[in-house]
């Protein structure tokens, strides 16, 4: 099997009709077969071989499309990198997938060219807007080396395919494996269940991170003949703008992206009619937007849950069923929807029993685009992989007519904007300041990005540190979108009855009165 043959397959059915567009560049699906092929053969006669890793660092581009079909063609492994890691996490990432290459943006550069250590090849994909005299090969030179004859390696599905990178247990980045075999259920799945974003017709919107949920559907869209817009980086009034311009038919945005548009002043006089498809995922969204949503859109809103173990997604709330739960089932907006496809879901206690309707529990997933395993990490494969089964740690209950609620997570993970981020991590940045004696870092609900990173912090004897200077420590030492939003200093945190700190009591004041401790 081949992923990139759907790709050829494609241009001989529409060959001058549009597959991708990123601002002024356009390709045509003639034109993405050929530099896919280029691009392939070039990395395999500069001596990669099948199941080797090629990382990106780069903001949204059409070129990571190419690169995408590209690896797919050539049997090699994709291993996108987050474009907002910190120059640390970016080697730490290159160094844990032995990348032999890695494609670069020249807004990157800087930690690109740092984090590149012997064996891995840096190559440059805007060469024009890169500083300084040094220059390393370019995209277009690597292309040069290539043919545009189809390129097509033989994979088992059982091959690696991508690396998805997700936090770990400690705060350091794991990769999910997702194989050839994953990707084509994850294509499989969206072709059947949904077909906004994958048919001739539709003009798809990606306007976040298409390394990450909003390019997940890139490979079902050109399958089915769609094209897909490329927003080079989230912006309100560009989003609008492109919506309008270009007709877009279908987009999928992460929650603080529908805060931002609900707050959007002059958007009832936008002409979003084209709209027939707005999904909204990456984190739980309340109620009360949902409602908001509808209102502003029309019954076009649905939303999804799914998560880099499971490539795609596992439950999926229709816009009918959102529309209909506006108007006759308050309950049912506070589910993520029902299984997707043919996805397997349940809820289980401590010891996997299943649980009935409406009880509490672990919920874990099956089916074939669920990954078996985490990249060469045993013991937490062991943890999360069981049975065949996905064991998610978030808790949640299952109505009786099957649909999904997430109701907290087990994990003391906090999602921000659709990004995920760690309390250790920051606790270890605040405790580096010589006034931290003790520290607790929490989500807390956040009207624009769902949740928001707040510090509690004891303070040690006769220090007076503010919270503006401890956020500005953190935005030293983190990624800026890890940084606390908020400091709160207290006298002592409160502790368990085996003497560690209880972060459940100390998140627990700030949701209080809310139905669900995720938003």
């Amino acid at each position: 099997m081949n992923l990139g043959s759907y790709l050829t397959r494609s241009a001989r059915y529409w060959p001058d009709e549009r597959a991708v567009v990123c601002g002024e560049h356009v390709w045509t699906f003639r034109a993405l077969e050929d530099e896919a092929n280029r691009l392939a053969s070039a990395l395999l006669a500069r001596g990669l071989r099948p199941g080797d890793a090629v990382a990106s660092l780069a903001w949204n581009r059409g070129e990571l499309v190419v690169a995408e079909f590209a690896l797919y063609k050539a049997g090699l492994l994709r291993a996108p990198v987050n474009a907002r890691l910190g120059r640390g996490e970016v080697e730490h990432v290159l160094g844990y997938a032995g990348a032999r290459l890695l494609l670069f943006d020249a807004a990157h550069a800087d930690d690109a060219l740092a984090a590149v250590r012997p064996g891995c090849e840096a190559v440059v994909l805007d060469p024009e807007n890169l500083a300084g005299e040094a220059r390393p090969l370019t995209y277009a030179e690597l292309l040069e080396d290539g043919k545009p004859e189809p390129v097509a390696v033989d994979v088992s599905p059982d091959d690696p395919c991508t690396l998805h990178f997700t936090s770990g247990s400690t705060g350091r980045l794991k990769a999910a494996v997702q194989t050839f075999g994953n990707r084509r259920a994850n294509m499989r799945k969206q072709m059947m269940s949904d077909d906004s974003r994958s048919r001739p017709g539709v003009r798809y919107l990606a306007c976040g991170p298409i390394t990450h949920a909003p390019g997940m559907g890139l490979l079902a869209g050109v399958f089915g003949g769609a094209t897909a817009h490329i927003l080079p980086a989230w912006d309100t009034g560009a989003f609008l703008d492109t919506i309008e311009r270009e007709r877009i038919t279908a987009t999928f945005i992460v929650p603080a992206m529908l805060n931002m548009l609900l707050a959007h002043p002059g958007i009832a006089d936008r002409d979003l009619s084209s709209l027939t498809s707005l999904r909204i995922g990456g984190a739980p969204v309340s109620p009360q937007r949902l409602r908001q949503a509808v209102e502003t859109f029309g019954p076009i809103v649905a939303q999804g849950y799914g998560l880099g173990e499971t490539t795609s997604v596992v439950a999926g709330l229709s816009s009918a069923a959102l529309a209909e739960a506006v108007q006759n089932d308050p309950e049912l907006l506070a589910s993520c929807g029902r299984a997707a496809y043919d996805t397997e879901i349940r809820i289980v206690d401590d010891a996997g029993r299943e649980l009935p309707p409406r009880e509490i529990g672990e919920l874990v997933v099956r089916g074939e685009d669920c990954v078996r395993e985490y990249w060469r990490e045993p013991e937490l494969t062991a943890e999360t992989f069981r049975d065949g089964w996905v064991h998610t740690g978030d808790l949640a209950w299952m109505r009786e007519d099957g649909y999904l609620f997430i109701v907290d997570r087990k994990k003391d993970m906090i999602i921000s904007g659709g990004f995920n981020i760690y309390c250790t991590e920051v606790e270890s940045a605040l405790y580096e300041h010589p006034a931290v004696r003790e520290v607790c870092v929490v989500g807390v609900p956040d009207e624009k990005w769902g949740e928001a990173v707040k510090a509690v912090v004891v303070r040690h004897d006769g220090t007076d540190v503010t919270a503006d200077e401890l956020i500005e420590f953190c935005a030293d030492r983190l990624d800026r979108y890890k940084k606390p939003r908020s400091v709160d200093f207290v006298a002592g945190l409160p502790v368990n009855r085996n003497g560690k700190v209880d972060r459940k009591a100390v998140r627990e004041p700030f949701w209080a009165g809310v139905d669900r401790r995720v938003n």
